[in-house]
């Protein structure tokens, strides 16, 4: 009897399933948790809008729309500069091109084609500074005009949900510093840093998104509204930045 030799060969290796970042998801589920926040203050400020419109109209109308469309493009801007460092670390384009991870810039600092994730990221950090900046100083204009939290129920909603947004935008400053600092002080730039400046890119564009929801309700609803002609708290655009 003959008996056959039979050549085990390995199974099949099982396709890869790839998996999210737990870091990602956690940064995700934290976000969901701060929007419901802002809901909450979104339907305040409506609500007390609805209760006392005439102080409504009273407190818009010491606001500068001009200055506040100056300081929420530079925040916004900020969000385009904060993706191309994002960009940089992960070594892709939206194109498809794909390139070695570029943590720092390749030659002068005027060549802005060569920058990398710390310069894209430096420049995000100066702009939500400007932003930072500017928002305190339309504050002192506004307490200077008697606009204070304890003035009206329009300044306690006011400063109270521009003011937590402050409050974030600085937060997410500080996360910029600490990426930075993690970048400069990593001897090889790794996975862990690019899932750090994934995050805080997740983090800078949901400030992002809140304060241009903001903008639209506080400073443009009632002068649109009024242009139409058909609402109940009369406020018209003051286009001047200074």
């Amino acid at each position: 009897m003959t008996t056959a030799t039979l050549t085990e060969r390995p199974a099949p290796a099982a396709p890869a399933v790839g998996r999210p970042n737990p870091t990602q998801i956690g940064t995700f589920i934290w976000l969901a948790s701060e929007l419901m926040f802002f809901g909450g203050l979104f339907a305040m400020y409506f609500t007390l809008r609805s209760m006392v419109p005439d102080v409504f109209a009273d407190g818009q109308a010491n606001f500068k729309q001009g200055f506040a469309l100056l300081n929420t493009s530079i925040l916004v801007a900020s969000s385009v500069t904060c993706q191309i460092g994002v960009y940089m670390a992960e070594g892709r384009l939206p194109g498809g091109r794909v390139f070695e991870p570029r943590k720092r810039r390749e030659g002068s600092i005027f060549n802005i084609a060569g920058w990398g994730m710390i310069e894209w990221f430096t420049l995000t950090y100066i702009m939500g500074a400007i932003f930072v900046a500017g928002q305190a100083f339309e504050y002192a204009e506004l307490v200077h005009h008697g606009v204070t939290m304890s003035s009206s129920p329009f300044g306690s909603i006011f400063y109270l949900a521009t003011g937590f947004h402050g409050i974030h935008v600085i937060g997410g400053l500080i996360a910029f510093l600490m990426v930075l600092a993690r970048a400069f002080a990593a001897s090889k730039f790794t996975q862990h840093e690019q899932v750090s400046a994934i995050c805080v890119s997740y983090y800078w564009h949901f400030v992002d998104i809140v304060w241009i929801v903001l903008f639209a309700i506080v400073y443009l609803l009632d002068p649109i509204m009024t242009l139409r002609g058909g609402n109940a708290i009369p406020v018209d655009f003051n286009w001047s930045i200074f």
